[in-house]
């Protein structure tokens, strides 16, 4: 089975600065591995959309169990220059999270992607937040100081967006403590911002944890992780609206969709958060739980589960997604995959 790509040039670019982001994150981390854990190497896993004939994707996957809960980088271009009938010409994407398995270094989540319609308009998402189970202010102002130094010219917007997309209104929090968010964007200098944007975030995130990694855990710490990991779950699942859409449009990835979700959750806390949503909401938080069962465990098969009753829950359901997460803007994802 093959994957056939865009032959847009503008795909093109987008293609190739991902795959070479990619490439940049995965040799980071596996130098990582190989000087503080199990010298593991990711693997690539790869999927395809209807047989590669609309393309498809490829995402690394850490096996090292000491340093990683979850890590996975991804990269996707779907492309419908074949189908007339669609006014989506291609989308092209690098989407990754990292989950340090020490709670003392931070989350990492970041996305860019470049969309191109037929008629010949494109445009940028591009986002990086960084997300700690455990506070360390020193993290935050080092995080936020390189992104500013990287792309000063739109760093103040960006932060402002990503404050306003990543709140959750329901726990009067946000899902992480710096973040950067910009959409339907597009610059004279595009592809390099995103180059510098992505390869500074990976250079300063990289700093940061091979420090936090090293750390002491105690019971206490864990029980912040695992209540953070909780909430980042609670977060993608009820208020992501990338990580909705792209259930939405396909159920062909959908275990690597899923692949921001965290190990284990505490379903105690999770449920107690129910009482807090708006309906039908509520009953989203019913089928995460059913999908999850009693050991909070979540594997492939969990993930499975919860793509297809989030999927569902918001076709039942679509007035849901007007309480999801935004920027300054929202555009028509969905309705440009058909």
């Amino acid at each position: 089975m093959k994957r056939i790509k865009a032959k847009s040039a503008r795909a093109q670019e987008a293609d190739a600065l991902v795959c070479h982001l990619q490439k940049y994150f995965v040799d980071a981390l596996e130098m990582l591995s190989n000087t503080l854990g199990e010298n593991k190497p990711f693997v690539p896993i790869e999927w395809f959309r209807e047989a590669g004939k609309f393309g498809g994707g490829v995402r690394y996957a850490a096996q090292d169990e000491k340093l990683f809960d979850r890590a996975s980088v991804n990269v996707s271009q779907v492309q419908y220059e074949s189908d007339m009938q669609r006014a989506l010409s291609s989308a092209t994407a690098l989407s990754t999270i990292i989950h340090p398995r020490n709670p003392h270094a931070p989350s990492i989540h970041m996305h860019i992607s470049w969309t191109e319609m037929k008629e010949g308009r494109g445009y940028w998402r591009m986002m990086a937040d960084l997300n700690p189970s455990i506070f360390y202010a020193e993290d935050k102002a080092l995080f936020e100081k390189k992104l500013q130094s990287l792309v000063p010219e739109v760093y103040e917007d960006a932060s402002a967006q990503g404050d306003k997309y990543f709140h959750i209104p329901v726990l009067q929090r946000h899902r992480g403590v710096s973040h950067f968010y910009l959409e339907n964007f597009t610059a004279k200098d595009d592809v390099q911002m995103a180059k510098r944007l992505i390869e500074g975030a990976v250079d300063i995130y990289i700093e940061i944890i091979s420090k936090r990694m090293t750390q002491a855990v105690s019971e206490a710490d864990r029980a912040e992780q695992l209540a953070y990991h909780t909430l980042y779950l609670f977060q993608v699942l009820s208020l992501d609206r990338g990580t909705t859409l792209g259930l939405l449009i396909h159920d062909e990835n959908d275990v690597g969709i899923m692949g921001s979700i965290p190990s284990h959750i505490n379903t105690d806390l999770l449920r107690s958060w129910k009482k807090k949503v708006q309906t039908p909401q509520d009953l989203l938080i019913d089928a995460i739980l059913g999908c999850l069962g009693s050991s909070a465990k979540v594997e492939d098969t969990q993930k499975t589960c919860l793509a297809k009753v989030t999927r569902e829950h918001y076709k039942k359901y679509p007035e849901a997604l007007g309480m999801q997460a935004s920027g300054y803007v929202c555009v028509p994802t969905v309705n440009n995959h058909k």
